[in-house]
């Protein structure tokens, strides 16, 4: 095979993109790897490195696979070299179809009789050559019409009324053939839709029932345990599972839990059902009771893991008691009963040692030390977090020149600058302040004394005080404050404060 037509054959991988060279993005294998393939259903062909006997011939059977989980078996009769991946044209009734090799070899004899198909090679059909471009050009053409007819399939079974679900629509490799496979709970009469999808499509159309597991297989998903479903992976028969599964394995009988996305029960149930039937066999009778002192024991479950077997105790008059014993007890409880011995069981030692026995919680101890969100925020010197400085203007806090200092000396910043004047600081932007709140009009105060100076002589009092005069000031006791020191705000000192048996001053003369 050249290397244009092993091109070809990489892009036969529709579940993953192919790059440049034709082979798939993911794997970098041409659709086959040691682990997997990338597609549904595929088989690790574990006798590919195994040498065929002297004189041996190969088996000339081949597996094909299509569109999703759809194979089929087809004969080599013209000894072409193919490799799982390759795409091949076979032969189909009528027409072609193009399928990939998903595998060859002596393997293929195995499935074959696995899957009770007829297990001579004459009776298979044929593989007519390897696809050219030609051949996945028009495929590729007739596989973007299937989601178009499926839609427009199921519009026309909604109005014709018919009790069935179309799921999936496959078209042949040369486009002249559809195949539609549905699910229905009944028998289905599709004589009439059948010639209103042919003479909408003109294609010969063929329709095909499937159950419910083989549609989730076809389509695909993620299930309750995170990985793809089994159905589309590997698992190509599909036993019956009963709730008889779930019964054996102790699990409750909620089909919410139980039933999978096909919704029937989960195909996962049979797994390890084998292995719970056979640790049961070894284990005391379900059905049987243990008669004790302390009352008569029914049994409520099983846990298997742990070999202990849970009963519950009913007496009159008090409450009921849940008691796990194991394997050993029981059955040296039930040796005694059919000897007429009821023994004597302390319940309450029973589930004290099962509370001890059950883990606490685990306690995690901080080893950083700094697991708090606001651990990064500054504290002031009174012990309150800063709310409103940023981290810049609390550093430009920290350079500023302390007032009444002007002998202190400057940073490099205040080289050149005049002798005793501030530093200038870069604050930045002002924050914008919102409008003054109205306060209403100021009180009338009277006319200002003349003579008024900005120090602190005011001048001779006004003649004829009114409200305004105070009077003369009372004589301090030897109780009384000192004269206040002056504030140093325009020079203006309001002298001593009144005693305390002054009265109020009145308010000022409106």
């Amino acid at each position: 095979m050249d290397d244009n037509q092993r091109t070809i054959s990489g892009m036969g991988c529709a579940s993953c993109s192919s790059g440049k060279d034709g082979k798939p993005a993911g794997c970098k294998s041409n659709g086959y790897c040691s682990s997997s393939g990338c597609n549904k259903l595929d088989v690790f062909d574990w006798l590919a490195g195994v040498p065929l006997a002297s004189g041996v011939s190969p088996f000339d059977a081949i597996e094909v696979r299509f569109k999703n989980t759809r194979k089929a078996f087809y004969r080599n009769t013209s000894n072409i070299q193919l490799m799982p991946g390759d795409l091949v044209v076979v032969d189909a009734a009528p027409g072609h179809d193009v399928g990939m090799v998903s595998l060859t070899g002596e393997l293929v004899r195995v499935q074959m009789d696995r899957k009770s198909s007829a297990t001579e090679s004459y009776e298979l059909r044929k593989v007519i050559r390897v696809a050219t471009q030609e051949d996945v050009d028009r495929w590729h053409v007739a596989r973007k019409l299937e989601d178009e007819t499926m839609f427009a399939a199921r519009q026309l079974v909604g109005e014709a009324r018919l009790d069935m679900k179309v799921t999936d629509v496959e078209y042949q490799g040369d486009g002249t053939k559809a195949t539609f496979f549905y699910t229905a709970e009944q028998r289905i009469d599709f004589r009439g839709i059948l010639r209103t999808l042919s003479d909408r499509f003109k294609v010969k159309i063929e329709m095909k029932q499937i159950g419910a597991r083989q549609e989730t297989g076809r389509i695909g998903g993620i299930g309750s345990c995170g990985r793809e479903l089994c159905c589309s992976t590997w698992l190509t028969d599909f036993r019956s599972v009963t709730t008889s599964a779930a019964r054996y394995q102790q699990l409750a009988l909620n089909p919410q839990k139980l039933a999978g996305q096909c919704g029937k029960l989960k195909c996962c149930l049979n797994y390890e059902l084998d292995m719970y039937i056979e640790a049961i066999k070894s284990y005391p009778s379900q059905n049987a009771k243990l008669k004790t002192r302390q009352g008569t024991g029914m049994h409520m479950k099983t846990d298997i893991f742990s070999e202990r077997m849970w009963y519950l105790f009913k007496n009159p008059g008090s409450a009921s008691v849940m008691a796990g014993f194991p394997i050993e007890v029981v059955r040296d409880i039930l040796a005694q009963n059919k000897q007429g011995i009821e023994p004597e069981v302390d319940l309450q030692m029973v589930e004290a040692e099962e509370k001890a026995k059950i883990p606490q919680e685990a306690t995690y101890e901080n080893v950083v030390g700094q697991d708090e969100l606001t651990r990064f925020d500054s504290m002031n010197k009174s012990g309150k977090r800063s709310k409103g400085r940023g981290r810049g203007e609390r550093d430009r806090g920290r350079d500023r020149k302390p007032q009444g200092g002007g002998g202190a000396q400057a940073g490099p910043r205040n080289e050149g600058a005049a002798p005793g004047s501030e530093p200038r600081q870069d604050r930045g932007p002002r924050p914008e302040r919102g409008p003054r709140p109205d306060r209403g009009p100021r009180p009338d105060r009277g006319p200002r004394p003349e003579g008024g100076g900005p120090g602190n002589d005011r001048g001779p009092k006004p003649e004829g005080g009114g409200a305004n005069e105070r009077g003369p000031r009372p004589e301090r006791g030897p109780n009384d404050r000192g004269p206040r020191r002056e504030r140093g705000r325009g020079g203006r000192g309001r002298g001593p404060k009144p005693g305390g048996d002054a009265p109020p001053s009145p308010p000022p003369a409106a």
